[in-house]
């Protein structure tokens, strides 16, 4: 082997080197911009196909009364987390009452409310629930995984979370991912 020879394969690791932080910066790059094409509302759920987690709550509005698992309704059914202090669960407030009105049984999650509020809330704005737990502290909310309110929740009759919105629900949300999920989930149960 030549001098120059040896030299140069002495530097050939070297030369790799002199290009990892171009390599980082373009790793980098391609994962903000995968950040940057995914849906922000998507957020997906570990519980999906999974049972409700256990509870043990009060409800809302009745001081006597503890609501858990056991008190979900029989068939499918919604389980919508809402507070007073969050504007988007006002924004989906008056189509959560269009779908109550059509039949769809859904439970409140009031979550780090203040009861008072909660109830004059509902008073003011009509009551879609069948009833609310009372999340004050938020233990429910972080088992089911809530990054905020709202988010919904379609449970099947088997109390199986079979899908997860987060962020308002509206029509568009409704027809596209829940009505075929709940279609299923009736015919399941029958």
């Amino acid at each position: 082997m030549t001098a120059p020879d040896s030299k140069a394969k002495s530097q050939s690791p070297l030369r790799v080197l002199r290009y990892l932080p171009f390599l980082l910066f373009l790793a980098l790059c391609a994962l903000l911009l995968e950040g940057l094409l995914l849906d922000g509302a998507y957020r997906p759920s570990a519980l999906i196909g999974k049972p409700v987690p256990p509870f043990s709550l009060p409800v809302l509005g009745d001081d006597e009364r503890v609501a858990s698992t056991e008190d979900l309704p029989a068939g499918p059914s919604l389980l919508n987390v809402w507070a007073t202090w969050c504007p988007s669960c006002d924004a989906e407030h008056p189509y959560l009452m269009q779908l109550a009105a059509r039949g769809i049984p859904i439970v409140g999650l009031n979550y780090k409310d203040k009861d008072r509020l909660a109830l004059a809330w509902l008073e003011d704005k009509g009551d879609p629930y069948r009833f609310n737990i009372v999340d004050q502290r938020g233990v429910f909310a972080l088992d089911l995984g809530v990054y905020g309110a709202p988010e919904t929740y379609l449970i099947d009759a088997d109390g199986i979370i079979r899908h997860r919105h987060a962020g308002p629900m509206s029509e568009a949300i409704w027809q596209e991912s829940f009505a075929p999920l709940l279609r299923t989930a009736q015919e399941s149960a029958r």
